[in-house]
């Protein structure tokens, strides 16, 4: 990778991927309809993806303190208290097209740019058939901003932000970060040592430094409203 392009950010214990999010959402859904967690060959058939690789998440997650097994019982995965703050905005529509229209996206709610703010979730929907070509499979959902915290990358309060769904982040790209306390704000993600800084694109606020974040999402289009 040229240097140019920065270095991606590992996924570490901190991080959560979007198939950590699935996972979660999983077996949330699951133990809400059946009483009980799925298996991991359930699981796998349903993501399409491996045995294996089910069981590689479901650990890391585990890991991660979002997870937990209830002892000598069968279909035991449950969520924690953590995990169930985290699935505030990751709900199952987000990021869906809706009604088969690959360029009408979900409008998840409104993001913070200034001071992290609890995320509010909403019904409507915004149509980028004009401005975007996307489909379902980019997992991609927009995001009206609320703050001027980012105003020297040119996103200003009232704008919308495209937010794409990505397993590798790079050091300095401008994400969506959902904090522990289930705050969620936009800003530049930093790796510094084992911690995760935050920074803003205005000189007013200052860094938010953290020792675990779940990434939601990189921005990959910002879109304004010139009336």
């Amino acid at each position: 990778m040229p240097k140019k392009r920065g270095k991606f950010v590992p996924v570490s214990e901190q991080v959560l991927t979007p198939r950590q999010v699935e996972i979660l959402d999983l077996i949330s859904d699951y133990r809400r309809g059946r009483g009980c967690s799925p298996t991991m060959q359930e699981m796998a058939e349903a993501l399409g993806i491996s045995k294996v690789t089910v069981f590689e998440h479901v650990e890391a997650l585990i890991g991660k303190g979002l997870l937990r097994r209830e002892a000598n019982r069968a279909r035991s995965l449950i969520l924690t208290p953590r995990a169930r703050r985290w699935r505030k905005i990751t709900g199952s529509e987000v990021g869906m097209a809706i009604s088969g229209d690959p360029a009408c996206f979900a409008l998840a709610g409104v993001i913070a740019a200034g001071q992290p703010l609890e995320a509010l979730e909403t019904t409507e929907t915004l149509n980028l058939r004009d401005l975007f070509a996307a489909g379902e499979e980019q997992k991609t959902y927009a995001l009206q901003v609320r703050g001027d915290s980012m105003i020297e990358e040119h996103i200003q309060d009232g704008d919308y932000v495209l937010v794409q769904k990505r397993n590798e982040i790079r050091d300095g790209q401008i994400v969506v970060a959902l904090l522990e306390n289930g705050e969620a704000t936009l800003k530049k993600l930093h790796r510094r040592g084992k911690k995760y800084q935050l920074m803003g694109a205005n000189p007013s606020f200052k860094p938010i430094l953290v020792n675990r974040l779940a990434v939601q999402g990189v921005v990959v289009g910002v879109i304004r409203s010139c009336k």
